[in-house]
């Protein structure tokens, strides 16, 4: 019987860098990520914590549904996504490499 380990890297996909997520970041200590659709608030935490060494007060999580985008005479839809904002403790921060000056 094998015991299946914790892999933080297939819950977290990226972390997102918009106008909004800085404003979160700078206000209220919350990071905004994308991660994998069948994610928890459990495993999300957990990647978090074990990624960055941070510890994670909360996580909110969102499902985003595709948009409608036209392909040449035709059009589809985009995959649909989920979206998580992370709210760190007071005092830990996530360095990023898009957010270093």
């Amino acid at each position: 019987m094998s015991v299946a380990t914790f892999d933080p890297t297939v819950h977290i996909l990226k972390p997102l860098m918009t106008e909004r997520s800085t404003l979160l970041k700078e206000q209220f200590n919350q990071y905004v990520f994308a991660v994998m659709p069948t994610s928890t608030k459990t495993d999300i935490k957990k990647a978090v914590e074990e990624l960055f060494k941070v510890k994670v007060e909360a996580v909110r999580t969102m499902n985003v549904k595709g948009k409608f985008r036209r392909f040449g005479k035709g059009g589809g839809f985009k995959s649909d996504w989920k979206k998580a904002i992370v709210t760190l403790k007071t005092g830990d921060k996530i360095e990023l490499v898009d957010q270093v000056s």
